[in-house]
């Protein structure tokens, strides 16, 4: 009988004690000092072993054979070839487009959350061999809350640093009357973090919010978008409708005399603009709540209770990101920074407003105490990029022009296009448009795992080991903890570490020092751990030695700023203080935006209809689609896996029916449906739940897609909201995704259902 062993290992779900037995990981469980351990671990194992593995190097039968447009990419066979000849390939590859081309030929797509490892980070070590090489054709941004990248710097400061300072959800236990959530708090989404979480504090600060009698509105088409502990007053609008409800609530308190006109004079700029907005002396038409009800579906009378309860008391406003991935997302955040100005409470204990609480585990929660050692990426000499969202547009647009900023950019043309630690048929918007648009390179390379679309898309892949088959550590980027990941079984099949693989390619490219510095993986692993330890003594932290840590448990430090509040020193002194903005104040109007003269985003936040119902597609596809992360896996990560299996209704991903709405079409509990729409349709199987509410549908993302090519438009057998999602922007001042502004029709599905596909391997063919 073989041994048993128990090791520690990290994810960006948490902290897992991993068993192992005969050369294989039979089980992952939460640590004991998480008192909300994920249950995404459960997923490990079927995934690390599972029938989906890349096992081998593999290149597209077609692109092979030198006749890379004879069968499409997505729908090819590949064959499996040596380490030595893919790596001869793509060394050769890289040397051609490079010469032809320039490294703005290369365009390095990759798209985090690979692994919580510190050293084995997929874009990382990516981007760091391209660097010396010459550099790449980068993405900016992100796809979870892009247009709070983009647009907050003009209005309030960077993002990035204004999430860190969040106000702590102990603060808002302690002082706050109440929380207005539009977009909700969903919990699921707070299973995971960048990096990793080694405790999720969520579930118990929400529930001792409760206890000291703050109550929650959910402001939001899901009901179960609020925990149930929450005891949340539930109040469904309309999807892409909460800049008008908060034009509505603004209304009521300037004409009720409840807003705080002293802190609008004192921290804010360009309120008199808003203020005609609302009043409707800048366009004839008032904004109050009766416009809102007509927009939104909430009555008008509950937004003006709303309104003076919000004013009566200590008042936290949140807007979730996914309120910000819609047409014209920038409105809602800039609203929502409005109307908290309004109530003049920014920067008091429990008041206030935040975007992006829920968006991971630790917002709020907690933060690092000093910044973890890491491996240097390099410099880029390419300052080329695209927004993250704009794939579609690169690839089928070369050389064409957008407007992003302020500045007219122009897409550069990408003839290698390289991924590694990310999946662009998860995460991007219609994904039919991405399978067109993945045919113009001239290559494409995957560094994979399983065999995902992205994989099946690719025309070299090349097999990479796992979290679980490496030695690193694991350290969030907004955590309070050190993990050790000591490597737990050998990488499956041919599977090679990344860091390895680069390096054999910088030898042949003649720059293996530059990539290296003469270095292992394992002695890069010692560096960055010393530099990690390094900058703990600098905070009084005194960290073991590699060895030792390799060899313990998980390293809990204090947190750094327990009872922060946003904007606290801004409020307490802002000529002391000042905003990094263009008047070192709150900017409810913007003279930087308002010259960038742009029709979709004014100086000032702005109502403007979803595209879809604008253009007058309500009456064909009357049902909004929502969608979101889900609760049994990170985005489409581990798909294959146990736990996420366990949740699929007839093999698919369920999708969340109102029982008026199922009704209307026949569609019972379990059955197998069809979404679709003029970009798409796809498979489903049907939960009918009141949890949504009437005239939505809610389907999770991160089902690998699944297309069956010789139905029509290509239907996904699996349920991927992205084949029904538009490719449109938020704006063209951050050029964000708007995915959560789409509109279906959804139809029980006649017939034997096709079997899913999208965890088998590909087609293998001997050598042309």
């Amino acid at each position: 009988m073989s041994e048993r062993q128990t090791k520690l290992t990290a994810s960006h779900w948490g902290v897992g004690l991993a068993t192992i037995e005969g050369g294989r990981v039979v089980s992952v469980a939460g640590h004991p000092a998480d008192p909300a351990a994920s249950e995404i671990n459960a997923n490990i194992p079927g995934s690390l072993h599972g029938r989906a593995r890349v096992r081998r190097p593999a290149v597209r039968k077609s692109w092979l054979a030198g006749r890379p447009g004879a069968v499409p990419r997505g729908q090819d066979s590949f064959v499996e070839v040596s380490w030595e000849r893919a790596l001869d390939l793509i060394a050769a590859e890289l040397t051609r487009v490079r010469a032809a081309h320039g490294n703005r030929g290369i365009f390095a797509g990759s798209y985090g959350w690979s692994s919580a490892g510190r050293f084995h980070h997929a874009q990382s070590q990516l981007k760091r061999f391209l660097n010396t090489i010459g550099g790449f054709v980068r993405s900016e941004g992100n796809y979870s809350y892009n247009a709070a990248l983009g647009l907050m710097p003009h209005i309030v400061g960077p993002y990035r640093s204004h999430v860190a300072q969040a106000t702590r959800w102990p603060v808002i236990a302690k002082h706050a009357d109440l929380v207005v959530m539009f977009g909700g708090m969903a919990l699921r989404n707070t299973q995971v973090s960048d990096g990793g979480v080694s405790r999720h504090r969520m579930a118990g600060n929400l529930a001792a919010c409760v206890e000291n009698g703050v109550s929650f509105v959910n402001i939001s088409p899901l009901r179960s978008d609020a925990a149930e502990v929450l005891r949340a007053e539930w109040m469904p609008a309309r999807p892409g409708s909460d800049t008008a409800l908060m034009l509505g609530l603004a209304h009521t308190l300037l004409r009720e005399g409840l807003h705080d006109p002293a802190f609008l004079v004192r921290y804010t700029v360009g309120f008199d603009r808003i203020e005609a907005y609302l009043t409707g002396a800048a366009d004839g038409v008032a904004k109050d709540a009766d416009w809102a009800e007509a927009q939104t579906g909430v009555a008008a009378e509950r937004i003006r209770a709303l309104a003076r309860r919000m004013a009566a008391g200590r008042t936290m406003i949140s807007v979730a990101a996914g309120v910000q991935r819609t047409d014209y997302g920038e409105q809602p955040m800039w609203m929502a920074v409005t109307l908290a100005a309004m109530l003049g409470q920014i920067g008091l204990p429990g008041g206030g407003y935040t975007v992006g609480y829920g968006v991971n585990a630790n917002i709020g929660n907690i933060e690092r105490p000093f910044r973890w050692g890491t491996i240097s990426q390099g410099v880029n000499p390419v300052t080329d990029f695209i927004p993250v969202a704009m794939i579609s547009e690169m690839l089928l647009n070369p050389g064409g022009s957008y407007r992003y900023q302020g500045e007219t950019r122009t897409f550069p043309e990408a003839r290698l296009v390289w991924w590694a630690g990310g999946n662009p048929f998860h995460h991007h918007q219609d994904l039919n448009r991405l399978h067109r648009a993945f045919q113009t390179p001239d290559t494409v390379i995957v560094n994979e795992v399983n065999w995902t679309a992205t994989a099946r898309h690719a025309d070299i892949v090349l097999p990479v080991a796992a979290a679980q088959e490496r030695t690193d550590f694991g350290a969030g980027k907004s955590d309070n903890a050190l993990v050790p990941m000591p490597r737990l079984v050998a990488p499956a099949g041919e599977a090679r570490v990344e860091y390895d693989i680069y390096a054999d390619l910088a030898a042949r490219l003649g720059v293996a020092e530059d990539f290296t510095e003469g270095k292992t993986a394992d002695g890069w692993l010692h560096e960055i751990w010393e530099l990690t330890r390094s900058r703990g003594r600098e905070k009084g932290f005194d960290l073991p030695d590699w060895e030792s840590f390799l060899a313990g448990d998980v390293i809990a430090l204090d947190d750094p700023s327990p009872d922060q509040v946003f904007l606290a020193e801004y409020r307490a002194d802002p000529e002391a203080h000042p905003l990094p903005t263009p008047s070192g104040r709150i900017e409810i109007f913007s003279e930087t935006i308002a010259g960038f003269d742009l029709t979709d985003c004014k100086g000032h936040p702005a109502w403007f209809p979803p595209r879809d119902l604008a253009a007058g597609q309500g009456a064909a596809y009357p049902l909004a689609l929502l969608s979101g992360q889900p609760k049994t896996r990170l985005h489409s990560q581990l798909d294959n896996g146990a736990y996420s299996l366990s949740h699929k209704v007839a093999g698919r991903e369920p999708v969340l029916i109102h029982p008026e709405d199922a009704q209307a079409r026949g569609i019972a509990e379990g059955a197998v449906v069809e979404l679709y729409n003029a970009r798409g349709r796809c498979l489903a199987g049907a939960r009918v739940t009141d949890e949504v509410h009437p005239g939505c549908v809610f389907l999770w993302t991160g089902a690998w897609w699944d297309p069956d090519f010789a139905a029509p438009q290509a239907r996904d057998r699996h349920g991927n909201p992205n084949v029904l999602t538009h490719d449109l922007r938020t704006s063209s001042l951050t050029q964000s995704p708007a995915a959560h502004s789409a509109r279906v029709e959804v139809r029980r599905f006649e017939g034997t259902p096709p079997p899913v596909e999208a965890h088998d391997p590909p087609a293998f063919d001997a050598a042309p």
